[in-house]
């Protein structure tokens, strides 16, 4: 009970201070299995691709989330366990563990997840390059349906380095799915997929 009041309270917040909008541009929001993958400029960007689901699809859909950051402290770790259900990921690589375990447990599960292929947050306009686990996750998964996203000004409401968010107007936008093609290669499909992202910066 607590934790769904939480989540009341954090929907109602995010909304308020960033609008949250949600625009469906290529594809309507429906309750199938997903990887959804965003560009990556903030630690609000969790909160806002978690705000911009409908009800039903927060209910099935897990937003990765980076365990050095999110577990910092008792709060941080409550929030993102309890009420956003979210998978913690390490961002240092270790001989011991596939750092795409918990990604692929969840998928396997039957769990939609909210992926930012980029791995870290960055300062340009434009997307970093992405990492080869959207693709690694497109190969292992390939029922699963891979839809794009731009987060606009979020990195404004919580700039890196910042911790008090700034009311902004935010919005994300969905895009058409893309599916990995017969034989495609690793680096030409996430070509692919970031353009995929970055073209719906103008949508």
């Amino acid at each position: 009970m607590r934790a769904k009041l939480m989540g009341l309270f954090l929907l109602g917040l995010i909304r308020l201070l960033t609008g949250a909008q949600a625009r469906w541009q290529g594809c309507p929001p429906k309750a199938e299995q997903r990887i959804y993958f965003a560009n990556h400029q903030s630690h609000a960007d969790l909160v806002l691709m978690w705000a911009a689901l409908p009800e039903e699809l927060r209910s099935i859909t897990r937003p990765i989330a980076a365990r050095d950051y999110w577990t910092q402290t008792a709060f941080k770790k409550w929030i993102t366990t309890s009420v956003f259900n979210a998978i913690y990921v390490d961002r240092v690589k270790t001989s011991e563990q596939d750092p795409l375990e918990p990604l692929i447990d969840a998928l396997t599960n039957g769990d939609s997840i909210i992926l930012f292929p980029e791995g870290t947050r960055g300062n340009q306009e434009e997307p970093q390059s992405f990492k080869s686990g959207l693709y690694n996750l497109a190969l292992k998964f390939p029922q699963v349906v891979l839809v794009p996203a731009w987060i606009n000004n979020v990195q404004r409401v919580m700039p890196k380095g910042e911790v008090v968010p700034v009311p902004i107007l935010c919005s994300v936008t969905f895009g058409a799915p893309v599916a990995l093609a017969p034989d495609e290669d690793r680096s030409a499909f996430l070509t692919r997929a970031r353009q995929a992202v970055l073209d719906l910066r103008e949508a």
